[in-house]
């Protein structure tokens, strides 16, 4: 298992209620680092790589770089994004969401998961320890047999 080498960067849409927030039990871990949408993120990211939709495919070539994700609704992570258009992209292949997608409003982008889900499917393609990063999120059983990872 390869350890990363810089924090994960996570900017969070300021209207995103943090109570709902599926990456909020990692916050104060010092592997990764917080920022609220639109401040200024302080972590230089010129090393780092986007999760998003678009982008090559993610793999373990990408393990060297830091890892930037944008925290919101789809269509307010859609708004975070060109402030960030100088980070490559990077794209997850196919998981199955266990989070209860409830809007009747927007559709999810096909292969939409929760920032948590996406996170952790990330960390696994990178070769990085996933421990303790889906401790605190209520679907993690039904996510990881959903997508053939057992028990962890």
């Amino acid at each position: 298992m390869v350890q990363p080498t810089l924090r994960t960067v996570i900017v969070i849409h300021p209207k995103e209620r943090r109570s709902k927030c599926s990456v909020e039990p990692l916050r104060g871990r010092g592997d990764f680092a917080f920022f609220t949408f639109p401040h200024p993120v302080t972590v230089d990211l010129s090393n780092y790589i986007q999760l998003g939709i678009g982008g090559p495919e993610l793999s373990a070539a990408d393990a060297g770089h830091g890892l930037l994700l944008l925290d919101g609704t789809w269509r307010r992570a859609e708004h975070m994004a060109p402030f960030y258009r100088q980070v490559p992209v990077r794209t997850l292949p196919p998981i199955l969401t266990a989070y209860p997608r409830r809007s009747s409003v927007f559709p999810d982008p096909p292969g939409g998961l929760a920032t948590i889900e996406a996170l952790y499917a990330a960390y696994r393609i990178l070769g990085w320890p996933t421990e303790g990063l889906l401790d605190r999120y209520h679907w993690k059983q039904q996510f990881l047999e959903m997508n053939g990872w057992g028990r962890e």
